[in-house]
């Protein structure tokens, strides 16, 4: 219910929205595959929750994410993005911190 009122709001702010998976969360990790084609003049959330599920369907043991994209000013900026599926197991990733010269 959360997920359909912010791809409602979405919609109504006439904002593209793209779905997104990957089997990688990490925070550098900016490069997720996309699932089809981003989805431009959509005035329908039911659509785009068809694909949502879709998507999930296809990958059940992937992260699974909704972006929303603002073109108003010209650019695409993304106004709202959120993980919408995770994997049953998480196996979580390890940042180890080097310190060298410059970071002390």
């Amino acid at each position: 219910e959360q997920i359909a009122k912010q791809i409602n709001y979405a919609v109504y702010k006439n904002w593209a929205v793209n779905i997104e998976y990957t089997d990688d969360p990490h925070p550098r990790n900016s490069y997720w595959e996309l699932w089809g084609l981003p989805l431009f003049d959509i005035n329908d959330g039911a659509a785009i929750m068809y694909e949502l599920d879709a998507c999930r369907k296809a990958n059940p043991s992937k992260y699974v994410k909704i972006n929303a994209f603002d073109n108003t000013r010209g650019v695409e900026s993304c106004c709202l993005s959120f993980i919408v599926q995770r994997p049953a197991n998480e196996p979580g990733f390890v940042l180890e911190r080097q310190e060298a010269e410059g970071r002390q």
